[in-house]
């Protein structure tokens, strides 16, 4: 546990490394660093601190490839909204997804409150479904301004998950979308949508057990 605890942080670390060097304009061997004379650094102290950052994420890298798992897991990015089926270093399949949109729903006849973003953190598959039906929660009728029915059928929606569904816990789950149009963008409740393609793909990979590690 400990190990996967590493992995996973390391992992965060890196992403947030990369996205430092992009919005930089560092692009790892393939450009020189130039500063302004009026700047603090010179370019030769702009060179060594590339050297740096450059030795800094090599060393990362070696890491992070002796904590990587050896069998298949997958790897959830919500800012890039992109899911990744690997297994060891290597990518067996990246899918385009939706993750949660952060929003804010409050409950107008009590005191509940709804945070729609997906978790961040290590987890792994403890469900899976061939065409899962949707048990509506509270929430989903308070979004659509509908009464919370005191039938728990009428909670019960067909067709709205896909044909698949990996469940990690707290509700929370993998599943098919009927709004493939908004695949990339950040509009879930908490669950991560992908398309049926992709799906199929990571279901039938991944078992009960798969760690999933997201960020």
């Amino acid at each position: 546990m400990l190990k996967n605890r590493k992995f996973i942080k390391i992992l965060i670390i890196l992403s947030i490394m990369f996205l430092t060097f992009e919005s930089a304009g560092y692009y790892l061997g393939s450009r020189d660093v130039a500063f302004s004379n009026k700047g603090n650094l010179s370019r030769e102290n702009g060179k060594m601190s590339l050297n740096a950052l450059k030795a800094r994420n090599s060393a990362l890298r070696q890491r992070l490839k002796g904590l990587t798992p050896n069998e298949i897991y997958i790897v959830i990015d919500t800012g890039r909204n992109r899911l990744y089926l690997k297994r060891g270093q290597g990518k067996i399949r990246e899918a385009v997804i939706s993750a949660g949109s952060g929003s804010i729903l409050k409950d107008p006849a009590g005191k509940r409150q709804w945070i729609f973003d997906t978790p961040r953190g290590e987890y792994h598959v403890q469900t899976k479904y061939l065409a899962p039906a949707w048990t509506r929660p509270d929430w989903a009728f308070i979004e659509e301004g509908e009464a919370i029915p005191k039938d728990p059928r009428k909670r019960v929606e067909e067709g709205v998950l896909g044909e698949y569904a990996l469940g990690f816990g707290n509700g929370y789950f993998i599943h098919g979308t009927l709004y493939t149009r908004l695949l990339g963008r950040n509009v879930t409740h908490g669950c991560i949508r992908v398309g049926d393609r992709d799906l199929k793909t990571v279901y039938s990979a991944a078992g009960v057990g798969t760690r999933i590690y997201i960020f």
